[in-house]
């Protein structure tokens, strides 16, 4: 999959694009994409994701993203996508009128475009639909995708996440809800209690469930069985928020390492305990409890 920032980088040809942020890139945007390749068929040309970077939302109104510029292009090469235009979206880039917005279209020469019925662009959001049709006849307006009677949004997916309802996340994904990032070092309290953990650093502002998790951590290409943490510890007073995973059966230095943790299960929330001993005995039944929903 090809990848650009500015729509004047890829080559002078006609296309099919599909607009939109694609924060998650939950079963809404996969109704797209699927509709986006269905048009690059017809049409005989390359499929073109055009989105943003951050997502508009996370730098207009201050929200977490749910999935990073890479986690993102991970994803939508998964749905076999050809090309992705990855824009900076900066101040610059939301004062601009509509107009030049629909300048970027046509370079990209579309034969069709696919966005969502509710789709505006442009300063104060001044284009919509009708303007598209002056970039090309085919312009498919997607209605909002549905699951249970409850419309699918990056808005509610973030709801579900800080409520500790990964399982529900899930549904609105189609997978499990994952985080990535680096193993830093912590103050190595849970190997003095038997639970070992794993401190993972995460890009700033990513969105993380809140509670304890039975969760899958894929290193190197192995996935390791355990549980996630991501809260304060307010056991040992901690103030600021963690992301730690124990692994089960697994020994080795993790230090430095790039590792994906999907959240699988939710177990409890976070508490306070009243010393390590009460905490070491509840981490034992997080443990089973895991163990168990890991092998249903």
């Amino acid at each position: 999959m090809k990848t650009y920032i500015s729509p004047a980088q890829r080559p002078d040809t006609e296309t099919v694009v599909a607009v939109g942020s694609f924060d998650g890139v939950h079963l809404g945007h996969q109704a797209l994409l699927a509709r986006l390749k269905e048009r690059s068929r017809h049409y005989r040309v390359p499929s073109v994701v055009y989105t943003f970077d951050p997502p508009t939302r996370v730098f207009t109104q201050g929200v977490e993203f749910l999935s990073t510029l890479p986690e993102k292009l991970e994803l939508l090469a998964r749905y076999g996508i050809d090309e992705v235009i990855a824009v900076p979206f900066n101040q610059e880039f939301a004062s601009r009128p509509k107009e030049a917005f629909l300048g970027d279209l046509r370079l990209l020469r579309p034969r069709a475009l696919v966005v969502g019925e509710d789709f505006h662009f442009g300063r104060d959001r001044a284009g919509g639909l009708s303007d598209l049709k002056d970039v090309c006849a085919d312009v498919v307006a997607l209605p909002m995708h549905s699951l249970s009677g409850e419309d699918i949004k990056s808005t509610r997916v973030r709801e579900m996440l800080k409520s500790g309802d990964v399982e529900g996340a899930s549904r609105f994904l189609g997978r499990h809800y994952d985080a990535q990032g680096v193993v830093v070092r912590g103050d190595q309290l849970g190997r003095t209690i038997g639970y070992p953990t794993a401190n993972i650093r995460v890009p700033e502002g990513k969105a993380l469930p809140l509670g304890v998790f039975a969760a899958k951590t894929f290193i190197d290409g192995v996935n390791y069985p355990g549980m996630a943490n991501v809260g304060f510890r307010p056991t040992v007073n901690g103030r600021e928020l963690r992301f730690e995973v124990n692994l089960f059966d697994f020994s080795g230095d993790l230090y430095g390492k790039e590792v994906q943790v999907k959240f699988w299960h939710f177990l409890r929330g976070e508490q306070r305990f009243g010393g390590l001993d009460e905490l070491k005995e509840q981490l034992a039944r997080d443990a089973q409890n895991a163990r168990t929903s890991l092998t249903e």
